[in-house]
């Protein structure tokens, strides 16, 4: 079943739109550089740092049938349970705007509850002929005003060519900052960027090796 978005806005999402209420910590004017922004506590990691533990192997989402037909494939962490996003369904434009960030809108929500983490994977998607998975990658990070200490690197994804990229966003309002990452591919059915998030750094860091199997097994559909 396809969600309506003011239903997939959960209490994370609406704390990053409070977050974005404050304009004055924007990311780096000047996307286009491997490295942005300072060293510190809070800094993101690298995207290639390798995480300790592997996760374990749950169902496959994207493909017809799925919950989420996507332009890729990828296999899960146990437990983690996907849902897909309806933005043209939504009553309301702020939950909707939510789930369009830079050139990208939202397509499937993967929620970590049921495996008891606060968080989950966003697989964003967009028809963007001619762009690069690095330009949809800094366009959705740079649409993110609370963004900030970007490194990005060209990587792989499965089989495909991928960027990749850890920043943080900071918050205001809560005066704290978290970590994010994600990652696009393109193929014939246009560009998929998996995002990240959190409810703080330290569920994020005990959610990336969902990220990385989801990267080790994606395939385009």
């Amino acid at each position: 079943m396809r969600k309506l978005i003011r239903r997939s806005v959960p209490a994370a999402l609406l704390v990053a739109l409070l977050a974005g209420c404050s304009s004055d910590s924007g990311p780096d004017p000047d996307p286009g550089s491997d490295r942005k922004g300072g060293e510190g506590a809070d800094a993101a990691a690298s995207p290639a740092e390798d995480t300790s533990t592997s996760a374990e192997k749950g169902g496959t989402i994207g493909a017809a049938g799925s919950p989420c037909a996507l332009p890729v494939t990828f296999t899960l962490a146990a437990k983690w349970t996907a849902e897909a996003v309806d933005i043209d369904a939504a009553a309301d434009a702020a939950p909707a705007e939510l789930a369009r960030q830079g050139p990208v809108e939202m397509a499937c929500e993967i929620d970590a509850k049921p495996a008891g983490n606060i968080g989950y994977l966003r697989v964003w998607t967009a028809d963007t002929g001619g762009s690069t998975p690095r330009e949809v990658l800094e366009a959705f990070v740079a649409a993110d005003k609370t963004a900030g200490d970007a490194e990005y690197q060209d990587t792989r994804a499965g089989s495909l060519p991928a960027a990749e990229v850890g920043y943080v966003t900071t918050s205001e309002l809560l005066d704290e900052s978290k970590k994010e990452r994600a990652l696009a591919v393109a193929t014939p059915k246009g560009v998929a960027l998996i995002h990240l998030g959190g409810l703080d750094s330290g569920e994020h860091d005990a959610m990336l090796p969902a990220f990385e199997l989801a990267k080790k097994t994606l395939r385009a559909n």
